[in-house]
């Protein structure tokens, strides 16, 4: 019966385990996509003020061709592989509201991960002190 019972517990704190490490590489994932954003933004006030200049372009996967900037008109994907143009505000605007939503799911996602450690520690809690 007591070999039961530690069974259930590893397979419940197994489970919470799980669901942390799940929780932790949403988290990671999310903070990645912030500091590209944020590197993006960067990157769209440097267009600003380069117009006419020449700049290494990325195409892929560590891929880069030379290419003149003629024009602050951008391109951007809204959604639904829907693109308009918009000029470099309006497309700081976007990542502006983009990143926002990130760290709103990080704050989301911190609150889970402390909400299952405090499972944890409660379930630790719980469970009876073995019998000699």
């Amino acid at each position: 019966m007591e070999n039961e019972n530690q069974q259930e517990i590893l397979q419940k704190l197994g489970f919470y385990e799980h669901q942390l490490n799940q929780l932790r590489q949403q988290f990671q994932a999310v903070e990645e996509g912030v500091v590209e954003l944020n590197s993006l933004s960067i990157g769209l006030g440097e267009i600003d003020v380069s117009e006419g200049e020449e700049i290494l372009a990325p195409i892929g996967r560590g891929v880069f061709v030379k290419a003149k900037i003629t024009s602050k008109e951008l391109i951007v994907d809204v959604g639904n592989r829907t693109l308009v143009k918009k000029d470099i505000p309006e497309t700081k605007k976007i990542i502006e509201e983009q990143i926002s939503k990130l760290e709103n799911l990080k704050k989301d996602l911190e609150n889970n991960m402390e909400g299952i450690q405090e499972e944890v520690t409660n379930f630790l809690k719980d469970i009876p002190a073995p019998k000699e």
